[in-house]
């Protein structure tokens, strides 16, 4: 069997209960059992096989979840409701009340806004470094630490996070090292590099389509249970459950991920590179000017490239602004929020996904509001895009209409 993620996907094989190519759907909310003690022995967790109640499992989440792990390297997976269901669980299950988390400062609004302002209710601090800086992360580090959170490409300003060296000094501390890769699936696998939880919001880049919302918890057969807990399990009894029918969806989308993250990558390192050829301001992690170009290369899965995921700094919001409604209305993508769908999605993320943030820490770690967040869609004809957003950028002034590409 093939050790490369996208193949241990391949190599999964689901009949349905009637011999059909994709796995039946559960569409029911409980199970029954055929002896009394069967339905005990599951509720104690000692009945491998049988379901409980869709809120602890179901056949159609398992296949999901079993997918996800074979793809992220783990022994198991469990999938949520959404992104954050899946964030919040595996925080909430790993601290209580009086420890204490190190976290990148750059990271989705919802992940900071979480560790910021709600769990201090329940007496869980948080300490925003950067995560670029190993000697930051350590000295952050205190007696009550358990977690050490960021995401490997960070929202929004794609700088990289270090794995391998991030889990020496999480393991030197005995915390856990918890990894967001919803920006790089199949590009990076952070179990291999040292991470002991990896998570993704599944809305964006494996479903693909944005019509499902839905996350993911990948890790040891061991912390997935805990998880599962009826007893004090983080995702039984705060309850983010994920459909059937959005796993089902999500289990057929994700067939395509291989061939689309290729694609995504391919058409952003081609726009960032002309862009940044006519003189932009743009960040993408495939370009040699990205800080962390080399240690990207050191740790990726190579066939998928660097990503669907680019900025350009325009200089203000109102420019930013201006320019995507332009690009809107010339149906070059969408003004929203969100990534991974098959158009380009744009939005400036310090009022949009990155809001939570307070103006000041926005300040600190370098987002500008002039920046924009491409998630580069599956154009086929990229070269014609490319010449459409330029045309836009010089009607706003972005790019002078004077100024020659040097291409």
């Amino acid at each position: 069997m093939s050790n490369k993620p996208a193949d241990k996907i391949q190599d999964l094989q689901y009949f349905g209960e009637f011999g059909g190519v994709n796995p039946s759907i559960s569409d029911s909310a409980t199970y029954t059992f055929l002896h009394a003690k069967t339905m005990l022995d599951t509720f104690e967790g000692h009945a491998e096989g049988c379901y409980l109640y869709s809120r602890h499992s179901s056949p159609s989440n398992l296949y999901l979840g079993e997918a996800l792990a074979a793809m992220e390297h783990t022994e198991t997976a469990n999938v949520a409701a959404s992104g954050m269901g899946a964030i919040t669980s595996v925080l909430l299950q790993i601290c209580g009340a009086g420890d204490h988390i190190v976290s990148s400062r750059t990271i989705y609004g919802g992940s900071y806004a979480f560790m910021k302002n709600f769990a201090p209710k329940l007496n869980i601090t948080t300490s925003f470094v950067d995560i670029t800086s190993l000697e930051s992360v350590e000295a952050a580090i205190t007696k009550n630490t358990k977690i050490i959170y960021c995401e490997l490409e960070s929202n929004p300003l794609l700088e990289i996070a270090n794995i391998p060296e991030l889990s020496k000094i999480a393991k030197k501390h005995n915390v856990k090292l918890v990894v967001d890769n919803t920006f790089t699936p199949l590009i990076f696998t952070p179990k291999n590099l040292g991470a002991d939880v990896t998570i993704h919001s599944l809305t964006k880049f494996i479903n693909g389509t944005n019509d499902t919302v839905g996350g993911v918890v990948c890790g040891t057969q061991e912390f997935i249970n805990d998880l599962r807990s009826v007893q004090d399990g983080a995702a039984m009894l705060l309850g983010p459950v994920m459909d059937s029918l959005r796993a089902a969806s999500v289990l057929k989308n994700l067939r395509t991920l291989h061939i689309r993250m290729k694609k995504h990558s391919e058409n952003a390192l081609y726009l960032a590179d002309h862009f940044e050829k006519d003189g932009l301001k743009v960040v993408y992690p495939g370009l040699k000017s990205h800080k962390d170009h080399e240690l990207f290369k050191t740790m990726n899965n190579k066939e998928y490239g660097f990503g669907g995921i680019m900025t350009i700094d325009v200089g203000t919001i109102e420019k930013a602004n201006e320019l995507m409604e332009l690009m809107q209305n010339e149906n070059l993508g969408y003004l929203a929020v969100s990534l991974g769908f098959y158009k380009t999605l744009f939005s400036a993320s310090g009022t949009s996904t990155s809001s939570e943030i307070p103006t000041e820490e926005q300040v600190k770690m370098g987002l500008s509001n002039g920046i924009v967040r491409f998630s580069i869609g599956l154009d086929n004809d990229i070269e014609r895009t490319y010449q459409s957003m330029r045309n836009c950028m010089e009607k706003v002034g972005v790019l002078n209409t004077k100024q020659e590409s040097v291409l």
